[in-house]
C-alpha cells in the first residue's frame, strides 16, 4: 500500500500538469484545443492524459473542463441564489457530505494586533497537497497562514509571513506541517471530518467577510454581491474584493467560490488557473458524490 506520502506527491505532481493543461486552455479556448493538442502540451500521450485526470479527479478531461467555462459557472450562480441567507451550521451544506470541514475562526484580539504577535510562536513548512506544494503555519491557537506556492517561490512566502507576524517567534518543521496537512487535504474518508482551528488577523471588516466565506457549501459559488449583501455593505463589492485579496487562508476560508455577476472567475491571489482547478474540482467531487447517494 501506498504511503500517504507518496500519494500526497502523486496528488501535488497531477496537479502541476492539470494546472498547466488550464493555462493552455486559457490561452487557446477561442481554438478549442482537441484532447490531443492538450495532452501534447504537457507532454502526455492522451492516454495518460486521461489517466492523470482520473487519478486526480475522477473524471474525464472533456467533463472537467465543461465545469471551466464560462455557462457552467453561471449555472452554479443560479443554483446558489439566496444560499448565504441559509443558517449552515459551521459552514457546512449538509451533515455527512464529503471534504466539508469544521472550521472554527478565531480573530485576534485588538491588542494582540497591535503587538504585532509578540510571544507567538509560529511553526511553518511545506507540504504536497491535491492543489501544489503550499506554505502552512500553525500556533497554539490555530492556523494563521496557508499559501501555496507559486512558480516556485517558497523564499516569498516565507518573507510574506514575516512581515505578516514580525514579532513572533518562527521556526520552520515541515515534518509537523505535513501531518497538518493530511488533516486539511484528507478527503479519502467520507465519514472522517477534521476540526480545524483558524487564528487570523484583519480589520472588522475582513473578519466578517472571511467569516461570510466560511458559509459557503461545498462545490457551490456566490458573487461579490452577494458577499457584500449579507454583510450589510449593498454596494461594498470592491472593498468585499479587497478584504478577499487580504485573505491569510485560502482554501480553508474558501475565496475561490467567489466569482463576479456574469460568471467570469475572476482573479485570485493563489493563481487565476489554480482558482478554476479548485472550482472544477469540487464540482466534479460534488457530482460525484449526488451520484453514489443516488
Amino acid at each position: 500500500m501506498q504511503s500517504k506520502k507518496v500519494l500526497n506527491s502523486q496528488w501535488s505532481a497531477d496537479y502541476e500538469i492539470v494546472e498547466k493543461a488550464i493555462k493552455y486552455l486559457e490561452a487557446n479556448h477561442g481554438a478549442q484545443p482537441s484532447l490531443a493538442s492538450i495532452a501534447s502540451h504537457v507532454n502526455l500521450s492522451e492516454f495518460h492524459f486521461q489517466r492523470l485526470f482520473s487519478r486526480w479527479v475522477g473524471i474525464s478531461p472533456k467533463r472537467f473542463l465543461q465545469f471551466l467555462t464560462k455557462e457552467y459557472a453561471k449555472k452554479l450562480l443560479d443554483e446558489s441564489k439566496n444560499i448565504l441567507d441559509v443558517a449552515y451550521d459551521a459552514g457546512l451544506s449538509s451533515p455527512g457530505r464529503l471534504h466539508d470541514l469544521f472550521i472554527h475562526c478565531e480573530a485576534v484580539t485588538p491588542g494582540e494586533y497591535k503587538s504585532k504577535g509578540m510571544g507567538i510562536k509560529i511553526i511553518y513548512g511545506f507540504s504536497f497537497s491535491p492543489f501544489g506544494t503550499c506554505m502552512i503555519a500553525n500556533t497554539k491557537r490555530g492556523i494563521c497562514a496557508l499559501k501555496f506556492v507559486r512558480d516556485k517561490r517558497r523564499e516569498e512566502l516565507v518573507t510574506w509571513l514575516q512581515k505578516q507576524w514580525p514579532r513572533a517567534t518562527l521556526k520552520m518543521d515541515n515534518k509537523a506541517v505535513q501531518t497538518l496537512s493530511q488533516s486539511i487535504f484528507r478527503f479519502e474518508n467520507q465519514q472522517t471530518k477534521a476540526l480545524l482551528h483558524l487564528y487570523v488577523k484583519g480589520t472588522n471588516f475582513q473578519i466578517k467577510v472571511w467569516e461570510a466565506l466560511i458559509k459557503i457549501p461545498f462545490g457551490k459559488t456566490v458573487t461579490y454581491q452577494d458577499i457584500a449583501r449579507y454583510i450589510g455593505v449593498p454596494g461594498g463589492n470592491r472593498a468585499v474584493g479587497t478584504a478577499i485579496g487580504k485573505n491569510p487562508v485560502p482554501f480553508l476560508i474558501p475565496c475561490h467560490r467567489v466569482i463576479r455577476k456574469m460568471g467570469d472567475f475572476g482573479n485570485y491571489g493563489e493563481g487565476r488557473a489554480r482558482k478554476k482547478a479548485l472550482i472544477g474540482w469540487e464540482a466534479a467531487k460534488r457530482k460525484n458524490l449526488r451520484i453514489i447517494s443516488e
